[in-house]
């Protein structure tokens, strides 16, 4: 490896709540990492370019900096318009757009837009991709992945590149449905494996009635004693993941046949696994922070050629 490919990077994750950054060895390694709830959502473009001073002030000496997710959005600083999926690291190297944010010179890193075979439906991700390719790094070879979280996506991945995905937004839906409205007050503690998840994941992948209908079905079961409060979370949860694991299967049937890498942290993830094991599907947590430094790196390799 060349010394400028094998020269520390900066990568920045840069979504709608929170600015993660780090200075990135050419192992993949962080040598330091940068952690404010400094998301472009609640920022002017004064206190974006103020955000990046920081970062030049704390590491002077800093090398090329890539960011990636919602800072190259239109709510960000810039637009840097979508790659086509299928898409590599070197189509995204490629896409990047250079910019200054204040004094900083970066390369936003684009999103990816598909248009699925399954239903001819279009998707979009921005982020994810970085994470993506670090997945790539560490586990070649096709198959589809999936990254839990506020919007899951559910992404095939064939000969080094990113193809369909498909977005699920169960939980964002989990989040408003248990925080606040009728659904609230049903709800005691945090949702977790178990017997009331697992009945949930089979009820919400079984069909038959709509989504609607089950969430509904979860206070009636409260209301009329045959659901616990305590368990009230993790059934709705159950609901959402296991419709959504439906979904999936239906759109990547291939998914059933293979582990399945979750990119993700914490008990989110873990009731994924738990989830698709209960339907005979082998899963293998991949951390998030490690996907995103390998994938930060892949594209400074591709980005010199």
């Amino acid at each position: 490896m060349s010394h400028v490919a094998d020269a520390e990077i900066v990568g920045i994750n840069w979504g709608s709540s929170n600015f993660r950054a780090w200075r990135i060895a050419g192992d993949g390694s962080a040598l330091d990492e940068i952690v404010a709830a400094k998301g472009v959502a609640g920022l002017s473009r004064e206190a974006m370019a103020e955000a990046m001073a920081a970062l030049a002030a704390r590491w002077p000496d800093h090398g090329p900096i890539y960011a990636s997710g919602m800072i190259g959005s239109n709510i960000g600083w810039a637009e840097a318009p979508y790659a086509i999926a299928p898409a590599g690291m070197a189509d995204l190297a490629r896409a990047a757009i250079p910019v200054e944010i204040g004094d900083s010179p970066v390369r936003i890193v684009p999103g990816i837009a598909c248009r699925r075979g399954f239903d001819d439906a279009p998707d979009i991700l921005r982020g994810e991709e970085t994470e993506l390719l670090g997945l790539m790094e560490l586990a070649p070879g096709d198959g589809v992945a999936a990254l839990p979280g506020t919007h899951t996506k559910w992404v095939r991945r064939e000969g080094g590149r990113i193809g369909e995905f498909l977005t699920a937004m169960s939980g964002e839906i989990f989040d408003r449905l248990t925080g606040q409205g009728l659904l609230a007050s049903i709800v005691e503690g945090e949702a977790a494996d178990g017997p009331a998840f697992r009945e949930g994941v089979a009820r919400g992948r079984a069909g038959g009635l709509g989504l609607s209908s089950l969430l509904f079905g979860a206070r009636a079961r409260v209301i009329r004693d045959e659901l616990a409060r305590a368990d009230a979370a993790s059934y709705i949860r159950g609901l959402l993941i296991g419709s959504e694991i439906a979904d999936a299967l239906a759109a990547f049937p291939e998914m059933g046949e293979a582990v399945v890498p979750l990119i993700g942290n914490g008990p989110l993830s873990r009731l994924y696994a738990a989830a698709l094991g209960s339907v005979g599907i082998e899963t293998e947590l991949v951390e998030s922070r490690r996907a995103c430094l390998l994938g930060f790196r892949a594209i400074h390799r591709a980005s010199l050629g």
